[in-house]
């Protein structure tokens, strides 16, 4: 059979490496917030390609700046200065709210690693900060500054250096030995942060503001101020992960000002909807005065200077004209107020579903979490070996929903910013159902 006669499905089981245990749909096309197989058959999309689709499927408003930006200039390097680039560093600047800088790449992994390599520059070419001194002694060392801490339960990407960072050890399986320097604390936890930043040779804290593979867990504000008292005291990174609670998914453009609007960062990765489904990530570093060993001082956004770090399609013209075109239409059709009022709506109505299959149900505006029961499998005929937020992921594919596992015993609802409360409606009913029926 030739190779165009073929199944999909077929295609992949023959030259796709599997690294995912994809589901068997077939999907084809997009508008806003349906998909359709192969087949035809209609789907909601509450995945939206893990929080990627910001704005729904082919906008018709980034279809034509894409269409525009093709037929005039795609790729040059970053050997060049291109103004798509630049206007988008202005703008995401703008949204941040503070002075500083903006670095592109690709992925959610890769702003991560950039994150990772302004802390160890920060650590190695910093001046030591004065001694501590807690409970009558002094506490100094002349270890390395290149301890990070990071949290149980986050997730920071597929490298080597973000499996390392990740509080979770499933990920880090087979590959051992892991990058050195990181270590994990329990999640809105003052006391473990307080002491772990203590541990000589620390430089930086970084945190997810909403954890989002774990289920969708919220840092708490008192936990987010701590951190920033933390490092401020220590002179310490103070870094944000909003890889995937970033950019309006919460229904602010920063996902920690849902949460702690006072509160500043040193530095933040973004991904994910940033550009709508293009291959995008960014990280943002201010502009904060940093002493240097040699006595000098430099800004913080100026650390990573030319020759320490880099990419080669990261913020071409093409993507970068997408993303702007992206952010400018949630701005201009309101969509963060409409994460934040449809957002209350969807917590509203799964609360109020009162199905003793659901333990709980928490989330800030797009970006919500449906806990199982501990004894889902016990409750259901759930088959032997299959975890509970698989199989009823799979169920609710099969009434036409798209949803995302999140560990074993949650799903994600990640629709689009512009999602309809008719939409929402209609999952929730679609839930309903298909829990009715288990």
């Amino acid at each position: 059979m030739h190779e165009s006669q073929t199944s999909t499905r077929e295609l992949y089981d023959r030259h796709v490496i599997p690294t995912y245990g994809r589901f068997d749909l077939r999907l084809a096309r997009g508008r806003g917030c349906e998909v359709w197989d192969e087949d035809g058959k209609r789907y909601l999309d509450f995945g939206a390609g893990i929080a990627v689709t910001s704005i729904g499927h082919a906008h018709p408003r980034v279809v034509r700046a894409l269409q525009e930006q093709v037929a005039t200039l795609v790729h040059t390097s970053n050997l060049y200065y291109t103004r798509p680039q630049a206007l988008l560093a202005e703008r995401l600047v703008r949204l941040v709210g503070s002075g500083g800088k903006v670095f592109f790449c690709n992925s959610g992994a890769e702003a991560n690693e950039a994150l990772f390599k302004l802390a160890r520059k920060f650590g190695n070419e910093g001046a030591l900060p004065p001694p501590k001194h807690t409970v009558g002694e002094c506490v100094q060392s002349d270890a390395k500054r290149i301890g990070i801490i990071t949290m149980m339960g986050s997730f920071h990407g597929r490298t080597l250096a973000g499996i390392s960072a990740t509080g979770q050890e499933k990920v880090k399986k087979g590959f051992e030995p892991m990058v050195e320097g990181f270590r994990h604390v329990p999640f809105n936890d003052i006391a473990a942060l307080q002491e772990a930043v203590d541990v000589p040779g620390t430089v930086a804290v970084l945190i997810e503001p909403v954890q989002g593979e774990s289920g969708v867990h919220p840092a708490h504000a008192k936990f987010l101020r701590a951190a920033r008292e933390l490092c401020d005291e220590r002179d310490l990174l103070l870094m944000f992960d909003e890889v995937q609670c970033g950019l309006g998914r919460t229904g602010e453009w920063c996902g920690w000002r849902s949460i702690a609007p006072d509160v500043m960062p040193d530095a933040v990765s973004w991904a994910k909807g940033i550009a709508g489904g293009f291959p995008l990530g960014a990280i943002w570093v201010n502009e904060r005065a940093v002493t240097l060993k040699d006595g000098t001082v430099k800004k913080l956004c100026d650390l990573l200077g030319p020759g320490t770090h880099g990419t080669t399609f990261g913020g071409t013209p093409l993507v970068c004209a997408g993303a702007n075109e992206v952010l400018s239409v949630i701005e201009e059709e309101g969509m963060l107020e409409n994460a934040r009022s449809v957002g209350a709506h969807a917590l509203a109505v799964l609360r109020g579903l009162a199905s003793p299959l659901i333990a709980e149900v928490r989330g800030l505006g797009l970006m919500i979490g449906i806990e199982l029961v501990a004894d889902f499998a016990q409750r259901t005929k759930l088959p032997e070996g299959k975890a509970p937020s698989l199989w009823l992921v799979e169920k609710l594919h099969d009434a036409g929903l798209l949803t995302i596992p999140s560990g074993t015993h949650a799903v994600r609802w990640l629709p689009a910013l512009n999602v309809k409360r008719e939409e929402i409606d209609e999952a929730a009913a679609i839930l309903a159902r298909v829990l009715g029926a288990l």
